[in-house]
């Protein structure tokens, strides 16, 4: 994409980061996007940073190697130690993982976890994810409300992947305690993310440990995730003690609130456009799976649960979109931004789900796109197809406007989704999830 000359603001420039920001942040971008591009500015941490929005440079940035995943690269003052990445990983030995390496180390462990978390497996994981569905749609469906949020976007994933990593049912719900906390960002007490980050390495320490012992010499039928990367680790590649509970760490953190918000946002959008949600309901209706497939896509590109992809540093000077970056400058990739870019999609501020040209940022550009996004996808495709067969006339409880969003950075997602609907008496049902 060729970049035209800026023209002369009409408005001032918006302000970030605030309330009204989160609740609608994409009028904001549309006016960096025209105005200022690739736009420097201090973030709520008081790092400063660059966002870039539009669609072309968004797509060089992820994939430009001058731009390093590993925060040693970022040229901080000492006031900014630490405020680049999840809070606690650093004092807890956390930061070797994909999201904070490059090649080669890059490489070979992702290999590592690739060897580990297959296609395969996600596939053959799909009748464990629906009967997790079902579950918690089931404690909710006789009441007639729910908040879809804390009782089933949010517990969804976090026992779908600790069942993937093999935590012990027995420990799931310290799991969800932990990520409850990570999630509330600063909603929660002080230091109170650090502290589950610290509890939830030494639990995977010891897990690592426990299985390890115990491991098989040869692969069992269902082995978990966590056992698989043990045996790739000692089938000839090194995997430190470290390196094994940062990548399962990672595996969770990222594994988790990507899928809580694209539940969220995904049921949202869908109950705030309802001849969108009716087209679904038909598609479902007649057991035809092409518009589910089209639309968790466009659900991704239209309001997508990574709003700014994670942190990269420059290595060297640079120029995106013919704004020069110093070495050592952090570089911030705004996907929200960059999806609703009307130089690459028709009509970008329209939810449709039969969307066909939608190559969005979702999950990323290049070697950096997230391994976890066929097990997201399979849960969103579960989540929306279950509620909407079995809680039909599902509507919003309260008025959009009401509703508030968290104020992370990188992630974005509803704290609340409260939901009514016929309730439903007993639990019998029938698979709802079309192949």
């Amino acid at each position: 994409m060729t970049n035209q000359p800026l023209s002369t603001p009409p408005t001032p420039a918006p302000e970030l980061f605030t309330w009204e920001f989160a609740t609608d942040p994409y009028p904001a971008y549309a006016w960096l996007r025209e105005h200022a591009p690739v736009h420097r500015t201090k973030l709520p941490s008081g790092v400063e940073a660059w966002l870039v929005t539009r669609y072309g440079d968004a797509k060089q940035a992820l994939a430009d190697p001058r731009l390093s995943k590993n925060p040693a690269h970022h040229d901080e003052p000492a006031h900014a130690k630490g405020k680049t990445g999840i809070p606690g990983e650093r004092k807890t030995e956390l930061m070797t993982h994909l999201l904070n390496i490059d090649p080669p180390d890059h490489t070979r462990l992702r290999r590592l976890v690739a060897k580990a978390f297959t296609p395969r497996r996600v596939a053959e994981f799909a009748p464990r994810v629906q009967e997790l569905t079902d579950h918690l749609i089931d404690q909710f469906a006789a009441s007639g409300s729910a908040d879809l949020i804390h009782e089933f976007a949010f517990p969804l994933p976090i026992y779908a992947i600790c069942d993937l990593l093999g935590v012990p049912r027995e420990d799931q719900d310290d799991f969800r305690d932990w990520a409850g906390m990570m999630i509330r960002h600063g909603g929660g007490p002080r230091g109170g993310v650090a502290r589950s980050v610290k509890k939830m390495r030494g639990y995977l320490a010891e897990l690592i440990h426990r299985k390890r012992e115990a491991l098989s010499d040869v692969p069992e039928p269902g082995e978990d995730l966590i056992s698989g990367l043990i045996r790739a680790s000692d089938e000839g590649e090194h995997l430190t003690e470290n390196e094994a509970a940062a990548m399962a760490f990672i595996l969770l953190f990222a594994g988790f609130e990507t899928t809580v918000n694209l539940i969220g946002n995904g049921v949202f959008a869908l109950l705030t456009h309802p001849e969108q949600r009716a087209r679904l309901q038909a598609s479902l209706g007649v057991k035809d799976s092409s518009l589910l497939e089209t639309g968790i896509e466009e659900l991704l590109r239209y309001d997508g649960p990574v709003e700014l992809a994670t942190w990269r540093f420059a290595t060297q000077p640079l120029s995106i979109g013919g704004q020069g970056i110093a070495a050592g400058d952090p570089v911030l990739v705004v996907l929200a931004a960059a999806d609703r870019d009307p130089a690459r999609f028709a009509d970008p501020d329209t939810l449709d789900l039969g969307r066909r040209d939608n190559q969005h940022l979702g999950y990323g550009h290049g070697i950096h796109y997230c391994l976890g996004a066929p097990l997201a996808r399979l849960e969103g495709r579960s989540a929306l197809a279950t509620l909407l067969t079995r809680l039909p006339d599902l509507q919003l409880a309260s008025d959009p406007a009401e509703l508030r969003w968290r104020g992370g950075l990188i992630m974005r997602g509803l704290r609340t989704l409260p939901v009514e609907f016929t309730p439903v008496r007993g639990t019998g049902h029938a698979p709802t999830v079309v192949s």
